[in-house]
């Protein structure tokens, strides 16, 4: 199956099962060193009158050298049928070998690698990046989430291309 390119007010899906429920693989690098990781915090919107994604990624995981070094990233959002896919990119670290081999997905180099099984794509390039300050949590139960003090860095990208599988 091909993918076909939509506007993003075109994305009719529900942001909030698509990310929390359903999950998401980002993926980040070039055909040299690419990875992907499963998220489940994130959203969309407009911000500076585009377009965006924001993820966050912990400087622990391996994909967060990637981000760092990379202009841009993909969202792939997955069919069900793929849970066990996402299960192991959210468990197991591309420092130990290629997720994409190891699930059997199949990358997909563009702007940014993406996953050919996805049913929508988005494409992005990086327009800031901000780091979680714990001095600047209002709830202080939110800190329940980083035992290992390893807060996340927020990347907030402008949604470039939306690919939705025919």
């Amino acid at each position: 199956m091909s993918f076909r390119e939509i506007s993003p007010e075109a994305l009719t899906a529900n942001v909030f099962d698509a990310i929390n429920k359903t999950w998401i693989l980002l993926s980040s690098g070039d055909k040299e060193q690419y990875n992907t990781m499963t998220a489940s915090w994130g959203g969309m919107g407009i911000l500076w009158n585009r377009p965006v994604a924001f993820v966050f990624v912990r400087p622990s995981r391996f994909t967060y050298g990637l981000m760092e070094k990379g202009e841009r990233f993909s969202l792939s959002f997955l069919p069900e049928q793929y849970r066990a896919a996402l299960n192991t990119c959210g468990s197991t670290s591309g420092r130990d070998g290629d997720k994409f081999a190891k699930t059997g997905l199949t990358p997909v180099f563009d702007a940014a690698p993406y996953v050919e099984q996805a049913h929508t794509v988005l494409l992005c390039k990086k327009l800031y990046t901000q780091d979680f300050d714990p001095a600047r949590f209002l709830d202080p139960n939110i800190e329940k989430n980083y035992n290992g003090k390893d807060y996340h860095r927020m990347y907030v990208g402008e949604i470039t291309r939306v690919l939705v599988k025919e």
